[in-house]
């Protein structure tokens, strides 16, 4: 399929899902090899994904799921979410694979929950040989989809004392790979008790996860 017709009828979906209860939108968790712990906080998505129904008018699936890079089940998902800490392995048929999905109209957020950036920039070379991350001016729309951010990400966890950047892979002008470092979404996503993030911190993870969620189903 060309990507401009999966964007139709990703751009259908989300027009339909007032009307029709068995379009929920569900995000997909990427399972890779290489040890990372591609699993943890599994609250993360289910909270994010209620915050999302709760203010605004797209039908969602609160609920945790992942995907395996190796299964066509991939397609099934507008959006994935990659996270984890340390190494990742993407397999020469998990790159080819997961190259159609984004050419195709899929969009791929990345969380860095530390440690991922020199594995997450070797592995994704595989899926973009003739491409590097470009970074990402707090001007693009996604900072703005639904809650503005024109300011910059949020910062959720303090690390290495480094300003949150955004950096992105592009296919045919649209932003198709988000990858978010220094900054830790998907902590302020998971459940208070977890990594007991203020309220207001985890407002704006969630306010932020929304613009990226709410982006790429309309672009």
């Amino acid at each position: 399929m060309k990507a401009a017709y999966i964007k139709v009828l990703l751009l259908t979906l989300f027009l339909l899902t007032a009307s029709s209860p068995q379009s929920a939108i569900k995000i997909a968790r990427v399972k890779y090899d290489g040890g990372g712990d591609w699993y943890n906080d599994p609250s993360s998505e289910v909270n994010l994904l209620n915050f999302i129904r709760k203010n605004t008018n797209i039908i969602v699936e609160p609920k945790y799921t992942f995907v395996d890079l190796s299964t066509d089940d991939l397609f099934d998902y507008p959006l994935i979410y990659l996270t984890g800490h340390g190494n990742l392995n993407f397999s020469n048929s998990d790159s080819k694979r997961l190259r159609a999905y984004l050419e195709n109209g899929g969009f791929l957020f990345i969380d860095d929950d530390y440690g991922l950036d020199k594995y997450v920039r070797e592995e994704m070379k595989k899926v973009f040989p003739e491409q590097d991350f470009r970074e990402i001016p707090f001007s693009h729309e996604i900072f703005k989809s639904h809650y503005d951010f024109s300011n910059g990400l949020p910062k959720i966890h303090e690390h290495d004392d480094k300003t949150p950047k955004a950096y992105g892979i592009f296919i045919e002008g649209r932003l198709s790979v988000f990858y978010v470092f220094e900054s830790n979404l998907g902590d302020g996503w998971a459940d208070p008790d977890v990594h007991k993030d203020p309220p207001e911190k985890r407002e704006e993870a969630l306010k932020m996860g929304t613009n990226i969620f709410v982006w790429a189903l309309t672009n």
